[in-house]
């Protein structure tokens, strides 16, 4: 009994912790968004995720609400759904792996826990190609102050998995969510905001069970450009 009450003792420091490092930071790492794709592409005003994150971001009183990708063909454009800035970011593999083929996971996982290698990513948003994370995430904030946002953004990694069961592959955007919360809050709040963000989507998506139930048939529709909408 006495350890257990240390272990949760230490639980709660390490939780809030992490609560006090993000509290008045520009961002507010919410999680992940979804398991599989419904519509391709990712993202565009109407679609049923973007439709999501707008109610999202109104339910916390934001007027944005950023949504980080593995980068493919997209220009990740930020849009308008409704009166709510949807932010795209995205990040290009320059080994190649992450949207553009056979997305690995394990190498994901590595990179979401241990961090990118130095120079091994470029980052896109509004079809502009950024060296670094930092002019990123700069380029982001100017988006959303452009737009009125005032006080932290939101932010998911969208979380469909293009193969493999969505509620172990977490998907994309995975690897850059936590790269991040660790650089803008450390390395303890990105584990805790991390591992929050696996549970989220099975609380807060409403089309979870339809997503987990079916997520090989849309898995498979994607793959055969059966959900190509635009």
């Amino acid at each position: 009994m006495k350890w257990s009450l240390v272990a949760l003792a230490v639980l709660l420091l390490i939780i809030g912790y992490a609560y006090v490092s993000t509290v008045d930071g520009p961002i507010t790492p919410e999680g992940r968004l979804a398991f599989v794709k419904v519509a391709n592409p990712d993202m565009y005003p109407g679609h049923l995720h973007s439709q999501l994150l707008a109610r999202f971001a109104k339910e916390s009183g934001s007027q944005s609400v950023l949504v980080v990708h593995f980068a493919g063909s997209s220009n990740y454009r930020n849009f308008k759904e409704g009166d709510i800035e949807i932010l795209e970011l995205a990040f290009i593999d320059t080994q190649g792996t992450g949207a553009v083929g056979d997305t690995n996971y394990w190498d994901s996982l590595q990179i979401a826990l241990f961090g990118a290698p130095e120079g091994r990513y470029k980052y896109k948003s509004d079809g502009i190609v950024f060296d670094n994370l930092d002019d990123a995430l700069d380029y982001i904030y100017g988006v959303a102050e452009a737009n009125g946002q005032d006080g932290p953004i939101p932010m998911y990694w969208h979380g469909t998995a293009r193969k493999d069961n969505p509620m172990f592959a977490q998907g994309c955007g995975f690897p850059l969510y936590f790269d991040i919360v660790r650089k803008q809050y450390g390395i303890i709040p990105a584990y805790v905001y991390t591992i929050k963000g696996m549970i989220l989507p099975y609380f807060k998506d409403p089309y979870a069970n339809y997503e987990l139930t079916h997520y090989t048939e849309l898995q498979n529709y994607y793959q055969q450009g059966m959900i190509d909408f635009r």
